[in-house]
């Protein structure tokens, strides 16, 4: 088998006071028709990013409605993580050419990790581009007895044609497919179920909880950041669609007319992505050693608590995106009623009312104009906060994430 990701145990029960009655009792009864059902994930990581900080909490939730969820990782050497960052950035608008010699790497490589992948599933969930050619693999798919899910977390609005075009002929084998947002799908795919399904938080993780303030005071002291004065934060990998560079040179902007403002970039470094520390890098040089600008990572020990922490210190948020799949550090930060500055990209989208919870933007110069005027008006930034906090709670929690899987899932089993 594949690699199992061990997750801890989480209850359904204790979501009922965050997520209501009303979602808890249907996602029991929905539940109920599939209970013992075999669901199997299956994606490149099991550290940093977003997926696997989702899969961190729907594994578990599944499990406690009575699914026998499991969530495994493929295996892969840097050249095929090499390969599949340009296929994800190529998904992204990025003109890579792909060639045949990165499609037979990854072709292979999904070919290895098939002869390792159980077929005692009802549902196999198979997250973004790495491992979607799995499927397609497997000499004996057609006796399988499990539906199978292709789920493109990405913003593929502006997907090279090339990359589209070699990945269209795996997704369209799936059983069914599931997008964030309708637009994502750059052209008509021929899977029989097709399913849009924002990501979530999970409220009760620790990534979400707001540490006490004398924890937060602490963590500020051990990173160098000076609590008492304005704070700037991006939470995001170091990845070129995050705009790592222009979110300094929106920080040098702000600081013309803010000069005890900081910027603080926390990233994580995930093992599928070995572009991040070129990026970091650039954005090193970048900072031009401006003590005001900290950037840190998982390898200086920021976890989730850390993030937590810089996020309920934080006087505004950016997510300085150009592309952007969703964006679960926008609805982190909307949960925690801070006021979100952000691109008017992808998923974000369907997060933030421009000028009633936060801000979208276009350019630098715009990103630093609505900072500007959030550091100058507090109560503008309450009033933006509450109503964001109040969105995730509707939308946005994983609660409704699950329900909406639930659903899926019956759907599948009908057709």
């Amino acid at each position: 088998m594949l690699p199992l990701v061990p997750v801890q145990p989480k209850n359904i029960e204790h979501y009922r006071g965050v997520a209501g009655d009303e979602v808890i009792d249907e996602i029991l009864r929905l539940a109920e028709g599939l209970k013992g059902a075999r669901v199997a994930h299956i994606n490149s990581t099991a550290h940093g990013g977003g997926v696997a900080e989702l899969l961190y909490t729907l594994v578990p939730l599944m499990s406690s409605v009575g699914l026998q969820a499991e969530w495994h990782i493929m295996n892969g050497d840097p050249d095929f993580f090499t390969i599949t960052k340009l296929f994800h950035n190529a998904l992204q608008g990025m003109d890579i050419p792909v060639t045949s010699e990165m499609k037979m790497k990854y072709l292979s490589v999904c070919g290895e990790n098939a002869s390792d992948c159980g077929q005692d599933y009802d549902f196999v969930i198979v997250h973004d581009p790495q491992p979607c050619a799995l499927f397609a693999a497997m000499k004996d798919r057609a006796i399988r007895r499990g539906k199978w899910i292709w789920r493109c977390h990405i913003d593929s609005t502006f997907a090279q044609d090339d990359a589209w075009e070699f990945l269209v002929p795996y997704i369209n084998l799936y059983d069914g497919a599931v997008f964030t947002m309708q637009s994502f799908v750059k052209s008509q795919l021929e899977v029989p179920c097709l399913a849009f399904i924002p990501p979530s938080i999970d409220p009760l993780s620790a990534k979400n909880i707001i540490p006490e303030k004398r924890v937060q005071s602490d963590i500020a002291r051990r990173y160098g950041v000076d609590e008492t004065r304005p704070i700037m934060l991006q939470v995001s990998r170091f990845d070129p669609w995050k705009d790592p560079l222009g979110l300094v040179d929106c920080y040098r902007e702000v600081k013309r007319n803010h000069r005890d403002l900081q910027l603080v970039y926390c990233a994580s470094m995930a093992d599928d992505d070995p572009e991040g520390w070129h990026y970091y890098e650039k954005t090193f040089n970048y900072a031009d050693g401006d003590p005001d600008i900290f950037l840190l990572s998982n390898q200086q020990g920021v976890g989730n608590v850390e993030v937590s922490a810089f996020q309920a210190m934080a006087d505004v948020v950016l997510q300085k995106s150009l592309r952007e799949g969703f964006g679960l550090t926008v609805t982190e930060a909307m949960w925690k009623r801070k006021p979100v500055v952000a691109g008017a990209v992808g998923g974000i989208l369907l997060q933030v009312d421009d000028g009633v919870n936060g801000f979208l933007i276009d350019d630098i110069g715009e990103a630093a104009e609505k900072v500007s005027m959030l550091l100058d008006s507090p109560a503008t930034a309450q009033r933006m906060g509450e109503a964001g906090h109040d969105k995730v709670r509707r939308n946005f929690l994983s609660t409704r994430h699950l329900l909406d899987y639930l659903r899926f899932f019956h759907i599948l089993l009908r057709n």
